[in-house]
């Protein structure tokens, strides 16, 4: 994911790093390029906000984000915790790697954004040439597979409604319920009947999605214990109090 120069073909001295505020001019400094071409424009700027924030020395040079080699080792954790928070990214095809165009200059923005997403979700590795995507050549059937499902109304962008309203406060509720007695059968209804209102792809508003991710597999992990017509009460105990935990922290 990154590359580093020496613009001046001199080692660096590792006992003399430039300071923050001038290391973009020192010629003598490393830098360390990170490729972001593939990423959506929030998420540059999800990452601009999260280089700032934690005063991890940075700047752009256009589709590159550039950090000093004395940061590398920040900069690489800050990545992986963006990928938890917003990822998954998109996957940048080589220029020289084997490929198949599709023309899309007929499809509306919504259908191209769902086939973004869908080719980054499903890490086929690609570049956008205007409305014209290039995929990897060996992932051809499984780009076909999805544009007939965009096209066939299949596949489609998230409602965006997000989860309903309250519904981290019930979820709590419930599981505090079931913490509390495993065999109570109104939790155990109500459990299953929240669970088919919550989307993992539509956190509620404030709960970044990795964090919401874990709350939607807790229930879901919860809800199939409950269904089983002998569940076992220590389980359904410990998948509650897991579950009321992700959630405490929002109610």
């Amino acid at each position: 994911m990154s590359i580093s120069d020496n613009l001046s073909g001199e080692p660096e001295d590792p006992e003399e790093p430039a300071h923050d505020d001038d290391w973009d001019e020192d010629e003598d400094t490393v830098k360390v390029h990170y490729d972001l071409s593939t990423w959506r424009l929030d998420q540059r700027s999800e990452a601009t906000e999260a280089f700032a924030v934690a005063g991890v020395p940075h700047r752009w040079d256009d589709d590159e984000l550039v950090v000093p080699e004395s940061s590398e080792a920040a900069a690489d954790e800050l990545f992986t915790r963006l990928e938890e928070d917003i990822g998954p990214f998109a996957v940048a095809l080589d220029d020289d790697a084997e490929s198949t165009e599709y023309g899309l200059d007929e499809w509306p923005e919504s259908d191209r954004e769902t086939l973004r997403r869908a080719v980054t979700e499903a890490t086929i590795a690609h570049r956008w040439e205007g409305k014209t995507i290039v995929v990897d050549q060996d992932r051809e059937e499984e780009v076909d597979r999805i544009l007939d499902a965009i096209e066939a109304g299949e596949l489609g962008e998230p409602s965006g409604a997000g989860a309903p309203d309250n519904v981290l406060g019930d979820l709590f509720a419930t599981a505090d319920r079931l913490a509390k007695d495993p065999v109570d059968i109104a939790g155990q209804d109500e459990v299953t009947a929240l669970a088919d209102l919550v989307d993992e792809g539509e956190p509620p508003y404030g709960v970044k999605p990795s964090t919401w991710r874990q709350i939607v597999t807790s229930v879901d992990e919860l809800v199939a214990l409950v269904s089983d017509p002998d569940p076992d009460s220590s389980d359904v105990i410990g998948a509650a109090q897991a579950l009321r935990t992700h959630v405490r922290p929002f109610v």
